[in-house]
């Protein structure tokens, strides 16, 4: 394992943890890069979406890009990254999990921290069409705490393509992100996200009446009340506790066989920096990660520069190391 010193330069006009938590998504101007969508057929009757950027080069890198909870097909800093892919002459996707992409899925199940068999279909596709494809992988919050699994999972049997990767800003430890955003201004978070995910469950009820319970779906407060009541026992876990147990990431990157970075910040209002810590020492005998553990920028955050000129750090830093320029 090696630890990078950040190059990360807070914005003054951005103090604390979540004003460039939330900037990103209310304050940033960022256009779409991207120029068609593709639907894929999934083995189990369903589709997943992915937002096309150029066409795979022979010789040329492709970054396949997971978004995080509830993404949306104009994610800014998905697109960010896109961009900076494209400036580099590379091609990209944006992987859309089920009933992300604005329709809701048509299987029983949606998607979750810990589903990985939809990154493996996504990647064995692209490497099937393309052979010769050049695949680098960046996950962000709960895209990067699929693709860290996904990587733990394979170990050694990742496909050859797959060159490297990067987990962004990571709920490495799902049980201890839920309890540390059940406090103070983080709530507003958890609501902001509930209340997307109790609309699609709702809309799903109408081909599923059986799912749940309605009174109680609209009366979660909580992601543990949501897990317990939908996530969990949708796709196959006891309950909230052994969902979280069974899909945290931390327990999954000591067995990554690619080049990965890990990148987040000491003050993401999403995860305590604790939970830091333990991956430094789980990370710590696996030669294929670096780490990049910022004291500031926040959850997906990571803004430089001044009001009328702002620059994004880690679009720029993890592209860098993509592109083996960094570690």
């Amino acid at each position: 394992m090696i630890e990078l010193h950040s190059q990360f330069r807070p914005a003054w006009w951005l103090p604390g943890p979540h004003l460039p938590t939330i900037w990103g998504k209310l304050g940033r101007r960022r256009p779409l890069v991207h120029d068609r969508l593709e639907r894929l057929a999934t083995p189990d009757g369903d589709h997943l979406t992915l937002v096309r950027m150029g066409q795979v080069r022979s010789g040329v890198p492709h970054l396949l890009v997971l978004h995080g909870l509830e993404g949306k097909i104009s994610a800014k800093y998905a697109h960010g990254l896109l961009h900076e892919a494209k400036k580099l002459g590379w091609s990209g996707d944006l992987m859309m999990f089920r009933s992300c992409d604005g329709t809701v899925n048509e299987a029983r199940r949606f998607y979750h921290s810990g589903e990985t068999t939809d990154i493996d279909f996504v990647v064995r596709s692209l490497v099937e069409h393309d052979p010769d494809i050049q695949l680098v992988i960046c996950g962000v919050s709960l895209g990067g705490n699929v693709v860290l699994k996904w990587l733990g999972e394979q170990g050694t049997s990742v496909p050859r393509q797959v060159r490297r990767a990067a987990g962004v800003s990571v709920p490495y430890d799902l049980e201890a992100g839920s309890i540390y955003m059940e406090r103070g201004f983080a709530r507003r978070y958890v609501r902001h996200f509930l209340d997307t995910l109790t609309e699609k469950t709702l809309e799903k009820m109408q081909r599923y009446p059986d799912l749940v319970d309605r009174g109680r779906l609209l009366a979660a407060r909580t992601f543990r009340d949501f897990d317990n009541l939908i996530t969990g026992p949708l796709h196959g876990f006891l309950d909230a506790h052994d969902y979280y147990l069974q899909s945290s990431s931390i327990r999954f990157i000591d067995k990554i066989q690619v080049p990965t970075l890990l990148m987040s910040s000491e003050d993401d209002p999403f995860l305590p920096s604790s939970v830091l810590d333990r991956v430094r020492k789980t990370a710590d005998n696996n030669q294929y990660l670096t780490l990049e553990f910022s004291s500031h920028g926040g959850h997906v955050g990571w803004v430089e520069g001044n009001p009328w000129s702002q620059r994004y750090y880690m679009e720029r830093r993890v592209t860098s190391w993509l592109a083996g320029n960094i570690g």
